[in-house]
């Protein structure tokens, strides 16, 4: 089901209370066939769908790249919670998460870094009309957050020439400052994937209230071509060899002379992003392997 802001309110603030039913319905009325279902976040799908779906399909699958075992999200995951133990497969993005999981009653849990799009994020062939629209130093894609104001506004400070898109900016405290920098609202499809790839530097930040120690930006950046520069995490660390695949750092200050070292040695930030899309691709984090490893975790069922 597509996402409709006014039910995603709702569900945020009641856990999609008196929505499953409804849900429910609409579901089962699809005319569909198929061998499998996956879920994908899954927070107005309760355990009564789940066992329909299994009984006209087959096994029951749940991936979910959010933190439904966390406290940043309100009530938000009440009715998939409810669902846990009904799903035959639940494929979790944290660590944390599959001991969160088999305690909230699942049967099989996979562990899985989040992924690429082997098609939405190849790289494509440069064009200069692309090249003259999305070109910049220094981007950073994603939605504001109430740290990451702060962060970006001393990366100005540093003089670091930055390029922003994302949604609620305009509610950062430091706004008067970012304004400047901000470029649009989110972007999705060729947009997002051009934005980075035409970006000398991108920047991944993480949700702290996520408990992220990475992020899809982590695997899509290199994967598209760009250089990541990302927060320094243990999970990045085992993506990418620090300062031969991507580059890290520990706080804004940090993140500014990272910037400004690499906008100033054009082969070094050619040799990092070629050498990150190599190890992207070697890792093999992709959705259709994603999808492979899932099927033949049900297979036997």
């Amino acid at each position: 089901m597509p996402a409709i802001p006014l039910l995603d309110k709702w569900s945020w603030h009641t856990g999609g209370r008196f929505l499953e039913e409804i849900v429910r319905s609409r579901v089962l009325a699809m005319d569909v066939g198929a061998d499998l279902v996956l879920v994908n976040h899954g927070e107005l799908v309760g355990p009564r769908l789940v066992a329909d779906l299994r009984k006209k399909f087959g096994p029951v699958l749940y991936y979910n790249a959010d933190d439904p075992f966390g406290q940043r999200d309100g009530k938000r995951w009440w009715l998939f919670l409810k669902a846990v133990p009904s799903y035959d497969l639940v494929v979790v993005v944290r660590k944390e998460n599959v001991a969160e999981a088999f305690a909230s009653g699942a049967r099989k849990v996979m562990h899985r870094v989040r992924t690429a799009d082997e098609v939405e994020h190849a790289p494509g062939s440069p064009t200069a009309s692309a090249e003259k629209r999305w070109a910049s130093e220094v981007s950073f894609i994603g939605t504001w957050m109430p740290e990451r104001g702060p962060f970006f506004a001393e990366l100005v400070a540093r003089g670091i020439p930055l390029s922003i898109y994302g949604d609620r900016w305009d509610r950062a405290r430091e706004w008067a400052v970012l304004r400047q920098f901000w470029r649009g609202p989110a972007l999705s499809g060729t947009d997002y994937r051009d934005a980075i790839k035409y970006s000398k530097i991108c920047i991944g930040m993480l949700s702290k209230g996520n408990r992220d120690l990475h992020t899809h930006r982590s695997v899509e950046i290199p994967y598209i071509g760009s250089l990541l520069c990302a927060e320094r995490t243990s999970e990045h660390q085992e993506l990418y060899v620090e300062g031969r695949e991507a580059v890290f750092w520990n706080s804004a200050a940090e993140c500014g002379d990272v910037c400004a070292s690499l906008l100033a040695d054009e082969s070094k930030r050619a040799r990092i992003a070629a050498n990150g899309q190599r190890r992207a691709l070697e890792n093999g984090h992709v959705n259709e392997e994603l999808m492979a490893s899932m099927i033949e975790a049900v297979s036997t069922l």
